[in-house]
């Protein structure tokens, strides 16, 4: 099993930036790669971004490339979103998401929820325009 601690939310201004953070413990070694899902109120969950742990591969939803960066730190078994530029639709709650499948690159994971095997709690993202 694998546990994730997601962290860093809170409230922002318009424009403004957050870094989120995805804590893994138990099997890391398990994992191949790490996403962030966010969901707002009333709205499906959407993807946001994943990374795979061997490759650093990345892969972006287009409503977020250009304005967020995922990154991983292998040595601390965590992932990072910073989020830039942001704007009131941003807002959401955010939750990592962990997977055990092996696909040679980032996009393969991309948006298709069954991909991932385990989730963070969720962290609430506001952004007051």
């Amino acid at each position: 099993q694998v546990q994730l601690e997601d962290s860093g939310g809170g409230l922002v201004q318009a424009g403004g930036s957050l870094r989120l953070s995805c804590a893994a413990s138990g099997r890391t070694f398990s994992m191949y790669a790490t996403g962030w899902f966010r969901q707002a109120p009333g709205k499906e969950r959407e993807f946001v971004a994943v990374i795979t742990w061997r490759g650093g591969s990345t892969y972006y939803a287009d409503s977020v490339k250009g304005r967020f960066t995922i990154s991983r730190d292998n040595a601390k078994n965590t992932v990072y979103l910073q989020m830039n530029s942001q704007k009131p639709a941003d807002t959401a709650v955010y939750s990592c998401a962990a997977s055990s499948r092996y696909y040679s690159t980032a996009y393969y994971y991309g948006s298709n929820i069954g991909n991932y095997d385990y989730w963070g709690q969720g962290t609430q993202v506001t952004v007051a325009s």
